[in-house]
């Protein structure tokens, strides 16, 4: 499924996005050295510059036990335009680099990577360094889930100045300033044809304050590969993986207002609680406690896929593919998400629920009601949707998939 991004952000200062990670796990102490571009303002609270600190954290990454980067540098400019040998870059050093399993750091498990003094001001651009492989090639690797074994990831040529994220916030001086890298590991890794794992960065940036949901599953499926996200008129805003063991999960960084939280698992019927109200400030939304978890009735599962061909081509282009669902009074949810393969188009989307998803509606003062609720298009019935930047929406409904798997739904969008 379509995860979010993976993170990096931080509390309200470093030690508390330390007191954090140490309270998930994270992974190591940081060895960050805070540096300032000649010709910036000199490091320091008050006058005209102001603090930035930054950690990094993680969504889920499909099939893979562990998505290991190898951080050495943040770098941030206040011209979305600059090159990387222009003035006025200030950058958080790691020393040494450090490499970082991100999926150690899953439902809001913070790990620091370091503070700087910046010139107070508006930031539009962010990069992010990796070490590359070198020696044994594991600065950047995966552990796949099918085969356990360790694997480097490549990275292209064009990363050497780093991963360039596009951003827009603000440092006021004399104040910190907490800024969260959203970094999708699950589409960022891709599967190369001839074999081996290709790093594609798919990064975005946003503010560390902000409130969110958590919750717990029922031990009794949290085993099942459970994926939780919070969603907006039928996209993906946030989402995590669930403690095995504990059933615990949390999504946090989200702004004010109502979300469709949806949970889907292998072997299991997809719940949905409508319209969760999350509010302002730092709140948290509680869905479900350890003694009165939220469950999912088994299902059969199904597999959707077919390819997606864009006119006119674009090769370096991955188009989006997600199965759709009307579960009540007009409300859609992406039920599973993949990316299709940049230029041959092809995709699977695989633990789609033969079986009708249970929703309930939010309520903060009385327990959640669930019921189950068969698609407007019937049971077994899916809408699948592709998307591509630059490309129109394609939809093709309804694909049934009561009888078996559906294949050859092939899409083709256009401008």
């Amino acid at each position: 499924m379509k995860s979010t991004f993976i993170r990096l952000g931080t509390a309200s200062t470093v030690a508390a996005a330390m007191a954090l990670a140490a309270c998930g796990g994270g992974g190591g102490s940081p060895g960050a050295n805070s540096v300032t571009n000649p010709g910036t303002t000199p490091p320091g609270l008050g006058g005209t510059s102001g603090t930035l600190n930054i950690a990094l954290t993680d969504a889920p990454a499909c099939g893979f036990d562990a998505v290991n980067v190898t951080v050495s540098k943040v770098r941030v400019h206040q011209s979305a335009t600059a090159a990387d040998a222009d003035t006025g870059w200030s950058e958080v050093v790691l020393a040494p680099a450090r490499k970082i399993n991100l999926l150690n750091l899953a439902n809001g498990v913070l790990d620091p990577l370091g503070s700087v003094s910046v010139p107070a001001g508006r930031y539009t651009q962010v990069r992010l360094l990796l070490d590359p492989n070198t020696a044994n090639g594991f600065a950047n690797s995966v552990v796949p889930s099918s085969t356990k074994v360790e694997t480097t990831l490549e990275t292209p040529a064009d990363l050497k100045t780093g991963v360039k994220i596009t951003s827009n916030f603000e440092v006021v001086a004399g104040q910190p300033y907490n800024l969260v890298l959203d970094f999708d590991a699950c589409r960022s890794v891709i599967n190369k044809a001839g074999g081996g794992y290709l790093l594609t960065p798919s990064v975005s940036a946003m503010a560390a304050a902000g409130s969110g949901i958590s919750g717990y599953v029922s031990t009794l499926v949290s085993g099942s590969g459970v994926v939780v996200s919070a969603q907006q008129n039928g996209k993906v805003i946030g989402s995590t993986t669930v403690n095995a063991a504990t059933g615990a999960f949390a999504i946090s960084r989200l702004n004010p207002g109502a979300y469709d939280v949806v949970f889907v698992g292998t072997g299991r019927a997809a719940a949905v609680i409508g319209d969760v109200s999350v509010p302002g400030g730092a709140s948290n939304i509680a869905l479900g406690t350890s003694a009165s978890p939220i469950t999912m009735p088994a299902s059969l599962m199904r597999s959707v896929s077919g390819t997606v061909s864009l006119l006119p081509l674009a090769p370096s282009v991955k188009p989006y593919v997600a199965a759709m669902q009307t579960v009540t009074n007009g409300k859609t949810v992406v039920i599973q998400a993949v990316d299709a393969a940049a230029g041959t188009g092809a995709y699977t989307i695989g633990s789609l629920p033969l079986g009708a998803p249970q929703y309930a509606t939010y309520s903060a003062s009385a327990p959640l009601v669930f019921s189950s609720a068969a698609p407007t298009q019937g049971v077994g019935n899916y809408r699948i949707d592709a998307v591509a930047t630059g490309y129109s929406v394609k939809s093709v409904s309804p694909v049934n998939v009561s009888n078996g798997d559906q294949t050859s739904i092939n899409l083709q969008l256009t401008p």
